[in-house]
């Protein structure tokens, strides 16, 4: 069957996932395909893949064509960034972009969409009148990001031959599904609760930083253990009274992380988001009483950094207790400074020596172990494919049935799509207009 063969009167497209071999998500999921067939009169075709979490017949079945054309498509959605040589003249393309941040090694890829007159819609930036993002894989990123962190600590443990239960925690990628990760670790739980930590690394401490969906998710993970949780302010006087039987977690918010510039200035969250030359960091001042760090903020370059180069040259030790940080947000050399690189699934940390500042891959040897994995919610296809598809089920025929022929102000696009419009006839719309100076 060929899309010509279909009384069509939308047709959307979906791409095949290639950025690597780990990166079997979906956009839109079988279920969505044929319910936007049946309520819609939108009918899709999708690229074949021998990856993909959901296979090609699952897509026949729900009424979708498997083909490799996409031209005929109104609109043509994927998860990550797309080669430069398939974008076609004129098309729309909706995908997690990463060029809002004027991310370098995007800005070919931007280029090449200007060049052709295309129509860029960013997922990241679909979000309410108030900011909050709509459309978003973000709490399974928190997930695996906090289950592959407490992996790469356990594992470093087990190469100090320091022997806990953490060291049978497996990566994401190695379990069926979450609810298996969750009732293993309650396993591991009972266990910790029966038998102790050893005092050498009681309390166990994991903050996380932002409270967001990512924190959520990453939070989520840690609920089947045996977990206290305490306040920022807790944090000095807990040693006194930690139990070996129980881990600790601490959440921290925007005051927690920065303070005013000047000393009688009250803290003000508006104002720190709109004037952040006005705050200055404060965050190290806890990292003497974590034990692991996972970072779940976004973060640009006007904000102050959370972990510093310096901050970690000057006090590390061989036995500094801050052994791990699973860096979710992934801003190389951003927030965590030292977040060199992009981790993968088959390696996914790597350990920073801050006497030579320079990284070796694994879990082993002087310094502080940086978990990077920058697709997370791929290690979870399934299911995060399933939660994502139901985020875009309100906007599909939004986007689909939209006239791009039309100025932008005329599109009748919804208010929310709008504001995730970077491209628009190739050319950057108001909103996005600043990241000309980095093209």
């Amino acid at each position: 069957m060929t899309t010509g063969e279909c009384p069509l009167s939308t047709l959307i497209g979906i791409r095949r996932e290639d950025k690597n071999r780990w990166e079997r998500r979906v956009p839109i999921v079988p279920e969505h395909v044929q319910l936007y067939k049946k309520n819609h009169d939108i009918h899709t075709v999708i690229q074949a893949s021998s990856i993909r979490a959901y296979p090609d017949q699952d897509y026949k079945d729900a009424g979708a064509v498997v083909q490799e054309d996409l031209s005929e498509c109104s609109a043509v959605f994927a998860v990550k960034e797309i080669p430069l040589d398939v974008f076609q003249a004129g098309a729309t393309y909706v995908f997690f972009s990463h060029t809002v941040k004027g991310q370098r090694y995007n800005m070919p890829m931007l280029k090449k969409m200007m060049d052709l007159g295309c129509n860029l819609i960013d997922y990241e930036k679909i979000a309410d009148e108030r900011g909050r993002r709509l459309v978003f894989f973000g709490r399974f990123a928190g997930l695996a990001g906090m289950l592959d962190s407490l992996w790469s600590y356990g594992k470093r443990l087990q190469a100090q031959n320091i022997m806990t239960p953490l060291q049978d925690i497996k990566q994401t990628v190695n379990y069926t599904d979450l609810p298996q990760v969750k009732q293993h670790l309650k396993d591991l739980g009972e266990r910790i609760k029966k038998d102790g930590l050893p005092s050498s690394i009681v309390p166990l401490v994991v903050g996380i930083t932002g409270y967001g969906n990512v924190s959520k998710g990453a939070q989520e993970i840690l609920d089947p253990l045996p977990i206290k949780e305490i306040s920022p302010a807790e944090l000095p006087t807990l040693k006194k009274s930690a139990s070996s039987h129980h881990i600790y977690k601490v959440v921290f918010k925007e005051n927690d992380m920065v303070a005013p510039v000047s000393p009688n200035h009250p803290f003000d969250l508006q104002e720190y988001y709109r004037y952040p030359e006005r705050y200055q960091g404060r965050f190290e001042e806890h990292l003497p009483y974590l034990t692991i760090l996972v970072n779940c903020i976004y973060w640009e370059p006007r904000y102050p950094r959370l972990v510093t180069k310096d901050y970690i040259k000057a006090s590390y030790t061989p036995s500094m207790k801050l052994q791990v940080i699973g860096d979710i947000s992934i801003d190389i050399n951003g927030s965590i400074e030292f977040t060199e690189k992009a981790t993968s699934p088959d390696s996914p940390s790597f350990v920073y020596n801050p006497c030579t500042d320079s990284i070796k891959d694994g879990v082993d040897g002087p310094g502080i172990v940086v978990m990077a994995v920058d697709n997370l919610p791929c290690e979870v296809p399934r299911e995060s494919s399933e939660a994502f598809s139901k985020t875009l089920l309100d906007f599909v025929p939004a986007i689909a049935k939209a006239d791009y022929s039309k100025p932008f102000t005329k599109c009748l696009l919804p208010p929310e799509i709008k504001k995730a419009v970077i491209l628009y006839h190739g050319e950057l719309t108001e909103n996005y207009r600043y990241i000309d100076k980095y093209l």
